[in-house]
């Protein structure tokens, strides 16, 4: 069996950042903090907690990736992504500075491993770091074709509908402690 993974950053670091927000009071629950936008900015995550929680040892890792938007010059999380061996790619925001291109890419990249490299006969599973709703047409593809898909994400920002078809869920929130750096 081989694990094939996609990581969302900013959706991680948002929704992370999001969490911590309710955790230090700044929020009285969850669904207040997404509704009037409130985020932990001070808050980040350590990618080599998250990579362990993602990439057990015990697991044969065939792909690896992480996407999100052009960080700052002194960022050192990409340069730790590339040497846990995984491939990066970055976006630059849009005129707004909303990001674009990171789930349709995402996506892509799924979907011609999916037909190129994972083989659902060998237990190849595809591993989503992110809960975006995008991302069930992907999810119901590989079902056709039976390959089983993990995401791993908040549950809170995680979408039902995503949830409920995947094979098997995993909410960082309970390794909230673990994951911050």
């Amino acid at each position: 069996m081989t694990l094939y993974v996609y990581v969302d950053n900013s959706n991680v670091w948002i929704e992370g950042m999001r969490f911590s927000a309710v955790r230090k009071g700044m929020a009285e629950n969850i669904r207040r903090a997404l509704d009037l936008k409130v985020t932990d900015q001070g808050w980040t995550y350590d990618f080599g907690r998250l990579y362990e929680i993602v990439c057990p040892d015990t697991e044969m890792i065939g792909r690896s990736s992480i996407f999100g938007s052009r960080p700052p010059e002194n960022d050192s999380l990409w340069d730790l992504a590339r040497e846990r061996g995984f491939e990066v790619f970055v976006f630059d925001r849009n005129y707004a500075n909303k990001e674009k291109e990171v789930d349709v890419a995402i996506s892509t990249q799924i979907l011609d491993d999916s037909y190129e490299h994972i083989n659902a006969s060998n237990g190849d599973r595809v591993v989503l770091v992110s809960g975006d709703r995008d991302y069930l047409p992907v999810v119901e593809s590989l079902d056709r074709r039976g390959i089983p898909t993990s995401v791993v994400f908040w549950e809170h920002a995680t979408a039902n509908d995503l949830r409920n078809r995947v094979d098997d869920f995993t909410d960082l929130s309970p390794l909230f402690d673990r994951l911050t750096r």
